[in-house]
């Protein structure tokens, strides 16, 4: 996230409390909306969460997170190019709902006999994070603690294998 938007701005639009700190509890909260919104679009045609995330769900879940957190001041508008970037990311994963855009070898998988089959709809689980779903957006305030499990952020790090 830091690679697109400035500390000065987190800060700006999550510090609540007029600490001068970046509000990690609400960039946290960007970053699951974000996720939540591309899960919507995408479950669809894939199975969601995805694990590891094709490289544009990662660009499009920071550009998203970055628009939610401009979203949550109505005081700031959301400068044009951050508005531009939300409506393409729509855009994009609206076309992968209908199936004109492809994520790549990505296939829908049943839950119970490992075949392509129905979605069932619910919850995709239980979050250790009160209710949350675990930030996994490339959308992390810092890279401390991506190695540590608790830390593990699916859509930020290639690598990370998730």
């Amino acid at each position: 996230l830091t690679e697109q938007i400035s500390e000065a701005e987190l800060i700006q639009l999550t510090d609540d409390a007029g600490a001068d700190t970046v509000d990690t509890s609400a960039v946290a909260r960007a970053i699951a909306d974000a996720d939540a919104e591309i899960d919507g679009y995408c479950g669809a045609r894939y199975t969601v969460p995805f694990s590891p995330a094709p490289v544009m769900i990662r660009k499009i879940s920071v550009d998203l997170a970055i628009y939610n957190l401009f979203s949550r001041r109505s005081a700031v508008k959301v400068p044009e190019e951050r508005q531009k970037r939300y409506d393409n990311a729509v855009r994009f994963l609206r076309d992968v709902s209908r199936g004109l855009i492809s994520l790549g070898p990505t296939p829908r998988r049943s839950r119970t006999a490992g075949f392509p089959g129905p979605r069932r709809t619910g919850t995709t689980g239980s979050s250790p994070r009160g209710g949350l779903p675990p930030a996994r957006s490339e959308a992390s305030i810092t890279t401390e603690g991506r190695d540590d499990p608790g830390n593990h952020q699916r859509h930020a790090d290639p690598a990370c294998g998730h």
